[in-house]
């Protein structure tokens, strides 16, 4: 009996000083802060409402969209991203440095309160369709600080808030949620400047489910057949051949087919009309890209000043001479609502 108490109270002692002690760490569960809250409120969102993100190299930026009180989804905010690392273009082997372009499905598994780089969710790569095509990689994550190796860098305080809303999103029901990786805003000043890039066919196939968003402001569903992605109104069950590779198979008529049609047709005229009258961008760069808000500090301040605004650590700016070296030096690029 005397036993049994010593080991009881041992556990006890032990619990105890678990929720007590040094490593205790309540980063994940930090609440959305209030500023943010008024916006949602503004909006007519809450908290439990389900949201998708977005992220766009060529701007550095990702945006958190949710699904407001009219049931379409609405932009909430959008976010300037420290670093990411490769070139405009899908990743495809273990090692490139590129970040992923795509669509991801984040599920509850996929968020890492214990990060290295603070907080973390992983975007799932590689994903069905990439996985058939035969490309490599893992541990493809959004995450803190400003370094890159194939990942997106918010800085801690950007993916702290990032991770918060996705946590009650998830915490209330939402079984994932869509993350669109894009090269670019899916404008048509942006393809036409692209249009010699030998990733457009890609860029193309992403931006039928961008397109298909802006016309349902619905997260499209997603599937992958014929070796490319093929998205579905969501409202639909998304349907595709068991193959990602294989041929792709016959699907009933949607009313938002015409709509979508007709944004693209307007869209590749405007492509057109541009390309006619302007010359194609150079993509000529070292190594990924940084917000210009960040390549400001870095530029004025120095890297490790930076990574102490950042991560309020050690953490290094990755590639600094190549954030600096990155071509898209414009001035802050203004939020756009209409793709």
């Amino acid at each position: 009996m005397n036993l049994l108490r010593i080991v009881l109270m041992a556990l006890l002692s032990a619990l105890l000083a678990g929720c007590i002690g040094s490593d205790y760490d309540d980063r994940a569960d930090v609440p959305i802060p209030p500023k943010l809250m008024q916006q949602m409120a503004a909006k007519g969102m809450s908290p439990a409402d389900p949201i998708m993100v977005r992220i766009y190299k060529r701007e550095s930026e990702l945006e958190i969209w949710k699904r407001d009180r009219s049931g379409r989804y609405a932009l909430l905010k959008t976010y300037p991203m420290c670093r990411w690392s490769g070139r405009l273009g899908p990743k495809t082997r273990e090692g490139d440095r590129q970040a992923p372009e795509g669509f991801y499905a984040v599920t509850p598994g996929l968020m890492n309160p214990r990060s290295q780089f603070y907080l973390a969710f992983n975007l799932g790569y590689p994903n069905q369709l990439e996985e058939a095509l035969g490309y490599s990689g893992s541990a493809l994550m959004v995450h803190g600080a400003c370094t890159s190796a194939g990942c997106y860098a918010m800085t801690n305080d950007g993916i702290a808030e990032v991770y918060a809303v996705a946590r009650e999103a998830l915490a209330a029901g939402q079984p994932s949620f869509q993350v669109q990786a894009l090269p670019f805003r899916m404008t048509p000043a942006n393809f036409a400047e692209h249009r010699d890039d030998p990733n457009m066919a890609f860029w193309r196939n992403l931006k039928e489910g961008t397109d298909l968003f802006a016309v349902t402001r619905q997260p499209p569903n997603v599937a992958a057949c014929g070796g490319r992605y093929r998205f579905t109104p969501g409202s639909q069950p998304g349907e595709a051949a068991a193959d990602p590779l294989a041929p792709c198979p016959l699907m009933m008529p949607d009313p938002a087919e015409d709509a979508v049609a007709g944004k693209r047709a307007r869209d590749d005229e405007t492509i057109a009309l541009l390309s006619a009258s302007s010359p194609p961008v150079s993509t000529a760069y070292v190594d990924g890209g940084m917000h210009p808000s960040f390549r400001e500090i870095l530029r004025k301040a120095g890297p490790e000043r930076l990574s102490a605004l950042t991560s309020g650590s050690k953490i290094e700016v990755s590639r600094p001479e190549a954030a600096l070296a990155d071509p898209f030096k414009g001035g802050e690029v203004a939020s756009y609502d209409g793709d």
